[in-house]
């Protein structure tokens, strides 16, 4: 079973919190980057640790909650091991881990409700990689990447 980097910035502060509950009650473990509170924050840096934490963990997948969640998928695909996936209903859920294997879930905690939220977080996390002809785009993902890594 995963482990969860969970964020969010602001926007997606209250979503954050339900999600962490439910987590519990699903039987994960997570560890919570933030924000702590509804004030103003910037979703890069927020971001930014989820991601981190994913790309440097391989027991860890991500979860991030800003207020519509592609901020947040942008910064999360700068990070070179992330492929984040920003996702608003169950076919993009179950897409972006069955032929992507996206190990960042992005969505926005401004225009999805809790019990959908719910629903997408409980079918990304037990949704597995087909692996297959998917495997081969994977990793031409993954290639373009470590094109544009500065050494």
């Amino acid at each position: 079973m995963y482990k969860i980097a969970i964020g969010s910035d602001h926007g997606g502060y209250q979503l954050k919190e339900s999600l962490k509950s439910y987590l519990t009650e699903l039987g994960y473990e997570y560890l919570d980057f933030g924000c702590g509170k509804e004030e103003s924050v910037d979703y890069p840096d927020i971001a930014f640790l989820v991601g981190e934490c994913v790309a440097t963990n391989q027991d860890y997948v991500g979860i991030m909650i800003d207020g519509v969640g592609v901020g947040s998928g942008m910064v999360l695909n700068k990070i070179p091991g992330v492929r984040g996936a920003v996702c608003w209903d169950l076919s993009s859920v179950i897409n972006s881990r069955e032929h992507n294997n996206a190990n960042v879930l992005s969505i926005g905690g401004q225009f999805i409700g809790d019990g959908l939220a719910k629903q997408l977080v409980k079918t990304w996390l037990k949704t597995d990689f087909a692996g297959g002809r998917h495997d081969r785009r994977v990793t031409k993902i993954m290639e373009i990447e470590s094109r544009f890594i500065k050494r």
